[in-house]
This record gives structure tokens, sequence and C-alpha cells, in this order.
């Protein structure tokens, strides 16, 4: 698993000095979670993805990396290659890309095809989190189709989450999501949203995590990390914690589904899918979180 850097770019970690959060289960006893949801889907993709058109629930990725043809858009940018123990990334936009930095999408490749999510700038923020050259929210022509927003809520707790992707991804992520975690169906949704970025919706500053570089933020209400206001993300350190209030179980069970289900184009070679490990990093990410605020509060 040497390509998933994840743990490393949270600097609450290093703080940590080793964070005993690293056998986190990914959704707890009251997930529903269960080895029948698990099973490979294709996922039809629209949008400019150079010739791709299905990619896979739950697959290993790994698709060919090649050059985006002439006739397309990002020509002569590399686009493919990703594989599914990349997927993880952190808090700060720009994270997931494999090999490289957090803190800018601009002028980048798309080692899973996918396009990074845009945010609409809403006259605060810094520079780095509006680049327009993937357009709007609303540009059908990003793989997957326009952005798209679902609302997942905790059944017997003030916790409200949010997964923001293209259609595709999050029609398919609420396939994976209802099967694997356990929702107020009531209040959680059961078909995309579309999402425009304005300011009455989700905003960067309450992610608490991406994935397929950046491709897939997921958010959680009440959250507010101004850190990720300042300039190419500032200071990992400054991150805020997730607050106490959070519903553990929704939280870890999203996080975890989302890394194992999220779409990904594949190629042959599945040996590299290792699902259990995939999400135990995972939880790894989301409790250095919580942990280092429960250690600073002490």
């Amino acid at each position: 698993m040497a390509p998933v850097q994840t743990p490393p770019r949270y600097m609450h970690d290093r703080r940590d000095g080793h964070g005993d959060g690293g056998h986190g289960d990914g959704g707890g006893d009251d997930s529903g979670d269960s080895d029948g949801g698990r099973s490979e889907e294709e996922v039809p993709i629209s949008g400019a993805t150079d010739g791709a058109r299905d990619a896979v629930a739950y697959g290993p990725g790994g698709s060919k990396a090649k050059v985006i043809s002439a006739n397309e858009p990002f020509a002569g940018r590399k686009s493919g290659g990703g594989v599914r123990g990349e997927v993880y990334g952190t808090s700060e936009y720009g994270s997931g890309y494999p090999g490289l930095p957090a803190g800018s999408v601009a002028g980048r490749g798309f080692p899973f095809v996918f396009w990074p999510v845009v945010w609409r700038s809403g006259g605060y923020g810094a520079p780095y989190l509006y680049d327009p050259e993937y357009g709007t929210p609303m540009n059908t022509s990003r793989p997957g189709g326009a952005l798209a927003l679902a609302t997942f809520s905790a059944p017997h707790a003030n916790s409200t989450l949010f997964v923001v992707a293209d259609t595709s991804t999050v029609a398919s992520l609420l396939t994976s999501i209802q099967k694997a975690c356990t929702l107020d169906t009531d209040s959680s949704s059961k078909v995309p949203k579309p999402f425009d970025g304005s300011a009455s919706e989700p905003q960067p500053e309450q992610v608490v995590q991406y994935y397929r570089a950046s491709s897939v933020a997921l958010l959680l209400y009440g959250y507010n990390n101004t850190d990720a206001l300042m300039p190419q993300g500032a200071d990992g350190g400054k991150t805020v914690v997730l607050p106490g209030w959070v519903d553990r179980t929704l939280l870890d069970c999203l996080n975890t589904t989302i890394g194992e289900a999220v779409p990904l184009f594949s190629g042959t070679d599945s040996s590299i899918y290792l699902p259990s490990v995939l999400g135990a990093i995972g939880g790894i990410v989301l409790f250095s979180l919580l942990l280092w605020g429960c250690k600073r509060s002490a």
C-alpha cells in the first residue's frame, strides 16, 4: 500500500506521534455493511472521457494511462492509471492525486479520468479553490455529467453529511451507501440533486475528505474548516478538528464505502484491490482528526 499517502498528509498524526486510531473499522456495528453489497457493477460515464465509457463500482481501477487526444478537452494531458489504493486524499482541495501535493488542481492530468469538483466563488476564499479551467459545476462535458449532490443523515443523531461529485458517481454511490450504511431514510437523498455551488449549498470549508484526485468530496453540515479558505490550503496542521457531536458510525461508514465503491475505470489486474485494508486506511484519516480533538480538550 505504498502509494497511499493519506496518513502523513495530516499534521495531526505527526503531532500525536503515532495516532492510535489505525484500526478503524469503517462503520461500527450499526453500519449495515455486508459483503453482499460489494459486487462490482459497471457505471456508464458520459462526457469527455476520450473513449472510456464504463467505470466500475468496487472495481480495482488501473485503466491504461494515456495522453488525451487532440479532439478532446485538455488534449495533451495524461489520463488514467489510478488504482483503488490511491483514491483517498485528505481534507485539502487538490489532494488525492497520486504523487502530487494538495493545494492546486490547475494544469493537472486526470489519473482517474474524472475532473476535480469545482467551487463557485462566493467572494471569499483563496483563488486556488476556484480554478476556472474545468468550467462551472453545471458543465455537462465533465466525465459523468454535471456535478450533483446527495445528502445522508444519521438515524439517531443530529449529523448530516453530503457527497458532491459528477452525476454518475453520485448515483452509483447512493446505491452503494444505501446498501452499506444505516440512514435516516426520510431525510437522506433517494436520487442525485443538481449542484450549482451557490451560497445555499455545501461549501469547501465543510469538506472532511476528498477522494479520487479531488473529484469526490465528503462534507459535514456544521463543520467550518476556515483553513481551507487560505492560500493553497495553508497549513494542514491548522485544520479545524471535527466536532465532537458528529455521528461517528455514519461518518466512518460513508468514508469507507466511498473509498471501496467509488467508480473507477479499471484495467485487468485486480490483485491490487484490497478493500479491507483500504477501509482501515480511510478510517485512520478521520479518526486522527477526532482523536486529536479529544486530546486537545483533555
